[in-house]
């Protein structure tokens, strides 16, 4: 039986490991965290459910909006109020929104890789970090940075985030050019970091909008958001935020106190919202994604090259777009090229 290591349990491992639950293929896979589904995470707290990294999946073009429902409508929720948007000067309008539904579930966005693995036979090996891997004469091993070496593997599928794969890659022990074309494509791949503050008040808001997306790059909040408005989430009576610091606001206070971060979230959303209630959240949390948004795609040929040696990449980073359908669809595509 073949036999495949997928390095991440994100999105797009998770697809990956899902379109070849049919196949005659041995999936291992590995993931560094204790849970799934990467930047599509969830947390729970005193009664709430939330997104505090990717606030949902949207169909795309291609087979998302199918997957999502071949995997059960238990617990399944679209979100029903749209997505305005705000400038520079915190100047509130209508108009972002498409007619394309925003899904998560009641439990949150983890559900979305939860329920892909739970219908594979895949292997998952949580808090394993992998630090290395190498091209033997039968194939490819996996070592985990607490020295435990896995395989012989017919292929590897690397899908952490640009940054990361390329630092996987630099280490790799495969003396092939393809390997260093490859290595500097992915190291290439620009990156913005994102600082997410969540706020949580003892009240609701009456808002006709579920998120506020900033459309100029002008002001300290990238995106704003309800956490009440997706069933289950938040208590009836309560109210959570989803405050997303901007690219540069984040640069500038990513290794800032979280209660830092925290109280000029607070601050920021007071303002936009005209609210000094907001001023003061009875709890509130903190997330730093380093590795948040690719602005950019991978160079598909070393990446091609690369594949026919066995050695492929997943991602939204691989797509070029920031959104977790495209890291699905990318893992899809992947799956699709080892069968």
């Amino acid at each position: 039986m073949d036999s495949l290591a997928i390095v991440g349990a994100g999105a797009a491992g998770a697809a990956a490991a899902y379109r070849l639950r049919d196949s005659d293929r041995d999936v291992t896979v590995f993931e560094k965290s204790r849970g799934v589904c990467g930047r599509a995470a969830t947390r729970r707290r005193d009664g709430c459910h939330y997104d505090y990294g990717a606030n949902y999946v949207k169909p795309g073009g291609g087979p998302v909006a199918d997957l999502v429902h071949d995997l059960g409508e238990d617990g399944l929720v679209e979100i029903g109020e749209p997505v305005w948007t705000f400038d520079g000067d915190g100047a509130v309008a209508p108009g972002r929104d498409s007619d394309e539904p925003k899904w998560t579930w009641e439990t949150g966005l983890t559900q979305l890789a939860k329920r892909l693995f739970a219908r594979t036979d895949a292997t998952l090996h949580k808090e394993t970090r992998v630090g290395s891997v190498a091209r033997t004469e039968d194939g490819w091993t996996v070592t985990d940075t607490g020295a435990g070496r896995y395989g012989e593997f017919d292929d590897v599928l690397l899908t952490p985030p640009a940054p990361q794969t390329a630092d996987l890659l630099a280490d790799a022990h495969w003396a092939d050019d393809r390997r260093e074309a490859l290595r500097q494509a992915v190291a290439d791949v620009p990156y913005r970091s994102i600082v997410t503050a969540v706020l949580h008040y003892p009240f609701e808001l009456d808002r006709e909008w579920y998120g506020l997306v900033n459309t100029d790059d002008a002001h300290a909040v990238g995106w704003l958001s309800r956490e009440a408005c997706k069933d289950g989430h938040v208590p009836d009576g309560e109210e959570l935020l989803i405050v997303q610091m901007a690219p540069d606001w984040s640069r500038d206070h990513y290794d800032a106190a979280a209660s830092e971060q925290t109280a000029a979230a607070a601050e920021h959303a007071a303002s936009l919202l005209g609210d000094d209630r907001l001023l003061e959240p009875d709890w509130t949390d903190a997330q730093g994604w380093r590795y948040a948004l690719p602005d950019e795609g991978v160079d598909s040929e070393p990446a091609a090259a690369a594949s026919e040696a066995g050695l492929h990449v997943a991602g939204d980073w691989v797509a070029g777009e920031a959104r977790v359908h495209a890291a699905v669809e990318s893992g899809l595509s992947a799956a699709d090229q080892i069968r």
